[in-house]
């Protein structure tokens, strides 16, 4: 579903829902709430970050994205309370199942791709680490500032690729055991919201091509960079469903 890019003055001024993303760049955490808010056909406007706005972080409550904000309620920075401000909205679809024993795991699942030590998370830090390694990842002086954001040490830096490893390895076992049940997706039979972040995600490890996904060439190289742990890890169906989620359920070019 087509948005609006406003300025945070004109968002300060407006009801309805209003977001705060990352300009320019796939983050898998704004990617994933636009392809909720999309999937649900929830009508919205985007603002995007300035790290040195001081109004922006007065009315977002802080220097980073995603956030939500909804009429005058608080502003929602969180995946999982991003998910539960769609789902009060936009009931149908919904992208939590009935069932409590499902529902469950797709909270368990979205944790291990989109909290803290999750795949984005630990995938951020094994791109800061290499960056500051000269080992590919991020630009240097981007990986400096990212490091201090993020607390990044050295040794959370060297752990991050076992646990990346682990990660991928789980979610690729997962959608081969949901295949072979003759499901596409992660919980159930149908379309929940793991696999979006899953699909988002991927962005981080194999970005879309140039003409869906527009982004500096620098960025894209950091985004692909992987060592063998990495690749072997990176299972070719987590791919195949990322392509599938575009193609059926989630909007392209992506809008950046």
């Amino acid at each position: 579903m087509a948005f609006q890019y406003i300025d945070v003055d004109e968002a300060t001024k407006r009801h309805g829902l209003r977001m705060v993303v990352v300009s320019a760049v796939p983050s898998p955490w704004g990617e994933a709430a636009k392809g909720i808010l999309h999937i649900k056909g929830i009508e919205w406007a985007a603002v995007r970050l300035v790290y040195d706005s001081e109004p922006l972080r007065e009315w977002a409550g802080q220097r980073s994205a995603p956030v939500a904000v909804y009429d005058d309620e608080k502003p929602r920075a969180g995946w999982a309370e991003i998910l539960l401000l769609a789902e009060r909205l936009a009931p149908n679809p919904s992208l939590l199942p009935i069932d409590p024993a499902e529902r469950a795991l797709v909270f368990g699942f979205g944790h291990e791709i989109c909290g803290e030590a999750g795949l984005g998370w630990s995938r951020r830090l094994q791109l800061i680490h290499a960056g500051l390694q000269n080992a590919g990842g991020f630009p240097e002086h981007v990986a400096k500032y990212l490091g201090r954001k993020y607390g990044y040490t050295p040794e959370t830096g060297a752990a991050s690729a076992s646990r990346v490893a682990g990660l991928l390895g789980m979610l690729g076992g997962r959608l081969k055991a949901q295949c072979e049940r003759g499901s596409r997706y992660y919980v159930g039979d149908s379309l929940t919201a793991v696999d979006v972040y899953s699909a988002t995600c991927m962005a981080l490890f194999d970005p879309l091509p140039q003409e869906q996904c527009a982004m500096s060439a620098s960025v894209r190289v950091a985004f692909a960079t992987r060592d063998a742990q990495t690749q072997a890890a990176l299972d070719p169906l987590l791919l195949k469903h990322r392509d599938m989620m575009y193609a059926e359920h989630l909007e392209l070019p992506l809008s950046l």
